[in-house]
């Protein structure tokens, strides 16, 4: 365990209140680096993917079924193993 070093009650409220700014900057750099990711161009698909669901296989577009978004979940689980993978599943 590291050594920290001990002080006042009012040292540490300076100290904190410094960490607080930089904290506060991180944020707003976090905010612009993702504003600037969302604005990123798009790429068309030209390929037509084809995806084995449930249902059969379908398109990129059906499994959007007429919604905006679609979320995935990426679940490894390998044919050998008796539970899913463990950094996964933790």
């Amino acid at each position: 365990m590291q050594n920290h070093k001990v002080v006042s009650r009012q040292e540490w409220l300076v100290a904190r209140k410094e960490h607080l700014a930089k904290e506060k900057e991180f944020t707003y750099l976090r905010d612009q680096l993702s504003e600037a990711r969302r604005a990123l161009p798009w790429v068309k698909l030209e390929k037509e993917y084809q995806f084995d669901t449930p249902t059969g296989k379908q398109s990129l577009s059906d499994l959007f079924d007429g919604r905006s978004q679609l979320i995935i979940y990426h679940f490894m689980y390998g044919p050998e193993w008796s539970e899913g993978c463990p950094s996964c599943s933790f």
